[in-house]
């Protein structure tokens, strides 16, 4: 392997690398770069394209994440990938860049931890507790993929405590009579009304509306089909395959649900079976929500709090999590049970329901 001072026509002044390697199926190949414009840069080049092709964990880490990229890519949908880069691009890459992947210590972990903890905004706002944790999450999975497939010995993330929370301490939810008062301050606007009936009478998420057809009605045999999920990736919207495998599934609809939409499909003018029927943004449903609750005079929960609120609601009318677990297209049934605090007063229910069964066989004996 070498640098050369570069002679070839059109490269007159430049430097070049020729080296070789050896290739995944053990070939020795042959590697040449023209056009570095100094010495330094050549070898620089030629160190880290060695690096990554014999899986040197001395590469740098700006180097080894170009890697893991190129290894997450064909994994994942274009979506998740796109928010994987940005958080990678906006707080990662530059503060590591500098380093190796195989020099990096939980002291540097701490300090990069440090720096996004005192970082604030116009308003003197932090970022979030869930946001760190999933900056957290993502530096960490960079470098367990390193461990796992580039032999790194240890993932120095693991000798420090993690930054951030994985989720909120309060769950909002609305009860269903807050619920029915900002529905019927809505139905001045057909598209929004429709749109979060949906929403909370089904507990489907918000980019599973926007995704839907007419064709994934079935008013004669009340069902709703979600296949598929509605994304904004760097600014363009298109249709994605749905969050989890469970999330493909079929809902079934309550009767007066099935008569609201088809009332719906009768105002939309030419509506075609395979068209989105809701052609409208998260952003509108945001502002929607905003106007709505101001109106009907009930606290402003998040539109996917909706989710939350008619998961709280059948967890008070008496279904299991598994019941509503298959009807969220939840992955396990230890997701749905992270509601079962929503309607505390079930746990009153609960007590009561055993002093009775308690005295009943008092009486017995």
């Amino acid at each position: 392997m070498a640098v050369y001072k570069d002679k070839w026509n059109g490269y007159s002044g430049t430097w070049r690398v020729a080296c070789y390697y050896t290739d995944w199926k053990g070939i020795k190949r042959k590697h040449e770069k023209r056009g570095f414009k100094t010495k330094k840069a050549a070898l620089e080049y030629e160190r880290e394209f060695l690096a990554k092709k014999t899986k040197d964990v001395n590469m740098g880490f700006d180097t080894f994440i170009d890697i893991y990229m190129s290894d997450m890519r064909p994994q994942l949908k274009q979506s998740t990938m796109a928010n994987k880069e940005n958080i990678i691009e906006t707080h990662i890459r530059s503060y590591f860049e500098n380093k190796s992947l195989s020099e990096i210590t939980p002291t540097d972990i701490l300090q990069w931890q440090n720096c996004l903890l005192a970082l604030r905004d116009d308003q003197g706002k932090g970022y979030s507790q869930t946001y760190l944790r999933t900056i957290q999450n993502q530096l960490n999975a960079i470098f367990n993929h390193a461990v796992k497939y580039y032999d790194l010995p240890k993932n120095p993330c693991s000798a420090t405590k993690k930054m951030g929370k994985s989720k909120c301490k309060e769950m909002l939810f609305w009860t269903k009579d807050e619920y029915l008062k900002f529905s019927e301050v809505m139905k001045g606007k057909p598209v929004s009304y429709y749109a979060f009936q949906i929403l909370y009478w089904t507990g489907i998420r918000s980019g599973e509306l926007l995704a839907l057809t007419k064709s994934d009605f079935d008013l004669e045999k009340h069902t709703l089909r979600i296949n598929k999920n509605y994304q904004v990736v760097k600014g363009e919207g298109m249709i994605t395959t749905p969050k989890t495998e469970k999330s493909n599934r079929v809902i079934e609809l309550p009767q007066f649900l099935c008569e609201e939409m088809q009332d719906f499909f009768e105002s939309i003018y030419k509506v075609d079976d395979e068209s989105r029927i809701f052609v409208i943004t998260k952003s509108y449903l945001h502002h929607e929500m905003d106007r709505g609750a101001k109106a009907a005079g009930v606290k402003r929960i998040r539109i996917h709090d909706l989710r939350h609120s008619s998961c709280a609601l059948l967890i008070e009318l008496g279904y299991s999590p598994i019941q509503i677990g298959e009807r969220f297209g939840h992955e396990s049934v230890t997701i749905t049970e992270r509601y079962s605090h929503l309607y505390p007063s079930v746990q009153r229910q609960m007590a009561d329901k055993l002093d009775e069964t308690f005295k009943e066989n008092s009486k017995d004996g």
